[in-house]
């Protein structure tokens, strides 16, 4: 379990960086492609941690 916890700081933390230090997120005042690949990443490690732990998402 602690590697999926790890997984998940992981992702959020290369997230915050990146969208700290983009100069073309900045400058567009919207996400570029890696951010939003970054996000992807950080969601699909949420979501695994959710599942590790038990706590499945509904089905739409």
């Amino acid at each position: 379990m602690s590697s999926v916890n790890d997984a998940l700081e992981n992702a959020r933390l290369t997230y915050e960086q990146h969208m700290r230090t983009c100069r073309q997120c900045h400058a567009d005042a919207a996400p570029c492609a890696v951010a939003k690949h970054l996000l992807r990443l950080y969601n699909l490690a949420r979501r695994d941690r959710m599942r590790a732990t038990g706590h499945d998402m509904p089905h739409a």
